[in-house]
């Protein structure tokens, strides 16, 4: 039987350090002996760049609706259509059979999730978004814990320990 793997979302407005918390967190996971994967969502508008003038990338353009490349253990996915909603990411990356899954982004899953708040005026995010475990601030002070979940200042490495921490027993209650 084929365990589900754990999915947990990094989410929070541009530059509040979603990637940077996002690879601290793949590099102690896998030093652990945990597979992951990650989806991030791309915010930057438009369509993500891919390199131009390869093979798989000419397919694509051929009209191909997606484009495998493997080589050296590396496999390289390109696909296209409309719009791919989170969850058919999720059955993608799932997969290939990953203990993890980290989504990037898409803040308004209802996934279990870590927020970083940048300011003040980002704090309403803790009433709009769902399933919040934790929340990173960047400023030194945060006076509106409104939630009884643990805060942890962006700089604190206790933050991502507890983050790493919470999705090992998430994975096997025993730990890796």
């Amino acid at each position: 039987m084929v365990k589900e793997p754990v999915i947990f979302q990094v989410a929070g407005y541009q530059n509040s350090g979603k990637t940077t918390l996002v690879n601290k967190l793949i590099k102690s996971l896998k030093e652990k002996g945990a597979s992951v994967i990650t989806v991030k969502h791309h915010g930057h508008g438009g369509k993500p760049k891919v390199p131009e003038g390869k093979d798989n990338s000419k397919h694509i353009e051929s009209g191909a609706a997606a484009s495998l490349v493997e080589g050296g253990g590396r496999l390289l996915i390109q696909a296209e259509k409309e719009s791919w909603r989170l969850e058919e990411q999720i059955a993608i990356a799932s997969q290939l059979n990953p203990d993890i899954i980290l989504i990037e982004g898409h803040k308004m899953a209802s996934y279990p999730k870590a927020v970083l708040i940048r300011n003040t005026a980002d704090q309403h995010l803790l009433q709009q978004l769902t399933n919040i475990q934790a929340v990173f601030y960047w400023e030194e002070k945060m006076e509106n814990r409104i939630m009884e979940v643990p805060f942890f200042n962006i700089n604190d490495p206790n933050g991502p320990q507890w983050v790493i921490n919470y999705l090992i027993n998430k994975f096997t209650p025993n730990g890796i």
